[in-house]
């Protein structure tokens, strides 16, 4: 019986690609769940999985670095929310890349690599890897997903007003509401467009899509208006170089 590890940062979203393949794939065994990069390698010594679903951006250890650490150990499928992340690189053919939000039918393609790759040797990831960094300088982020009761809601980027950071988490604000992730805001502006969302603020990072106009107050400080929202953003001292050009 062929066995797999599942690591994906979302419990939710681990959960429906379990599901998934226990539906496309009844003979796999999935050995382990985890949600982030120091537990998956702590799942590959303990069970020693033949197959191995990686979230390229999870807490501790990217999915990338638990690969190039796995080595031959295993065949990798990444699970990626970016949209131009490595196709060219996956599909050269030892690899392979799943993007989210799930699509079964794109999953049960993945199945079908996989059970053709089970009869030869895991590829080299040293290799593969290499090439893959050629392609991350253009990835941005599409989306964020956020938990709404038992479902999961997808928040694509160009919906999205402004971030705030909010005590342990961060806001995600759109035109019509507002939802909390806890994905830190300095590890969301390493994989978000600079030139689409700026930092104006310690704890606020805006759409520049989503402005209306800049202005400054009676005490000097700049401030933004959005186009979909009523609320005024202060931009931080530090940011006000920003608009100089406005």
């Amino acid at each position: 019986m062929t066995t797999a590890l599942i690591a994906e940062d979302e419990p939710v979203l681990a959960a429906e690609f379990c599901d998934e393949l226990a539906r496309l794939w009844p003979e796999l065994s999935i050995c382990a769940v985890v949600h982030d990069g120091a537990a998956a390698l702590r799942a590959l010594e303990a069970w020693h999985p033949e197959v191995m679903f990686l979230d390229v951006q999870m807490p501790g250890k990217s999915g990338l670095e638990v690969a190039r650490m796995a080595g031959t150990r295993a065949h990798v499928v990444f699970i990626t929310a970016f949209d131009h992340y490595a196709v060219q690189a996956f599909d050269a053919g030892a690899v392979d890349y799943l993007l989210k939000p799930l699509q079964p039918e794109r999953l049960a393609e993945s199945v079908r690599r996989l059970k053709e790759r089970l009869v030869r040797p895991p590829a080299d990831m040293g290799q593969l890897l290499a090439r893959l960094a050629l392609h991350r300088p253009q990835d941005h982020l599409r989306y964020v997903t956020v938990l709404s009761g038992r479902e999961i809601r997808f928040i694509t980027v160009d919906e999205i007003c402004y971030f705030r950071a909010d005590s342990k988490y961060v806001a995600v604000v759109t035109a019509e509401d507002e939802a909390l992730i806890s994905k830190p805001l300095k590890d969301l502006m390493a994989c978000l467009d600079r030139d689409q969302f700026w930092q104006i603020h310690r704890s606020l990072v805006v759409n520049f899509r989503a402005i209306k106009s800049v202005q400054r107050s009676l005490s000097g400080h700049l401030e933004l208006r959005l186009r979909e929202r009523d609320e005024v953003l202060r931009v931080g001292p530090s940011y006000a170089h920003l608009f100089r050009h406005m």
